[in-house]
């Protein structure tokens, strides 16, 4: 099945309040977990199209000395965010910014961490978006990179919103659709890290619905 793309960026407020209310409690606690056993005693941690900033919520809530620059393009999703991110009383420690992924202002080598959920699927040349996670993460530093799979066939695709989106409302729905036509395929996702030369990362299929990229800490002499 071709990929067929998705607008970059989730700017309605429509879209902003869906995404919010859909239940991902159980995949962001995952990747959360998963992110925090790649490096626990980071500091300095860039989260790349946070939406409305759940995980980095989550990663400052079990690590305190986190500290987490949560970036998106859409600025609904930002506003929904920062409401999120004063309730749970982080501010000082979660700093929000509506950045294009693509051309991130942060200087070379700037965080400990990079981590990425549920963004590649919407960016529809990937390349500079790699090239970023790339330059921006110091050398050794830890990277998580998640995201949906693009099934094989509409039929998949069918029966994957039909059990997964039970309990979506129609504009979920066709949210979770879209995203699934959109995603990339294990293939095209390697071919990305080669290109780039992102070094020393494990890519695996981590879930029936979702590839992962990963690196661990790793200690430079």
């Amino acid at each position: 099945m071709n990929r067929i793309l998705e607008p970059e960026v989730m700017d309605t407020w429509l879209e902003a309040t869906a995404y919010d209310a859909m239940d991902f409690e159980s995949v962001n606690t995952a990747f959360t977990t998963d992110a925090i056993d790649l490096d626990p005693h980071a500091i300095k941690i860039l989260d790349v199209g946070t939406g409305t900033a759940r995980i980095p919520i989550l990663m400052c809530q079990q690590r305190p000395q986190y500290l987490i620059t949560a970036i998106d393009l859409a600025q609904s999703m930002l506003i929904i965010g920062q409401r999120n991110v004063e309730a749970a009383g982080l501010n000082q420690r979660i700093r929000l910014d509506r950045v294009d992924s693509k051309r991130m202002p942060y200087p070379d080598l700037e965080f400990d961490m990079i981590v990425s959920n549920s963004l590649v699927h919407h960016v529809p040349d990937p390349l500079s978006l790699f090239q970023e996670f790339k330059r921006l993460v110091r050398p050794g530093g830890a990277i998580l990179i998640r995201d949906l799979i693009r099934p094989e066939n509409g039929t998949i695709v069918n029966n994957l919103v039909a059990k997964i989106g039970e309990g979506y409302d129609a504009h979920q729905q066709q949210l979770f659709r879209d995203s699934l036509n959109a995603a990339l395929t294990l293939t095209e996702v390697q071919e990305l890290i080669d290109r780039v030369g992102l070094a020393q990362v494990k890519l695996s299929q981590s879930s029936d619905l979702h590839w992962t990229i990963e690196r661990k800490r790793i200690s430079i002499a």
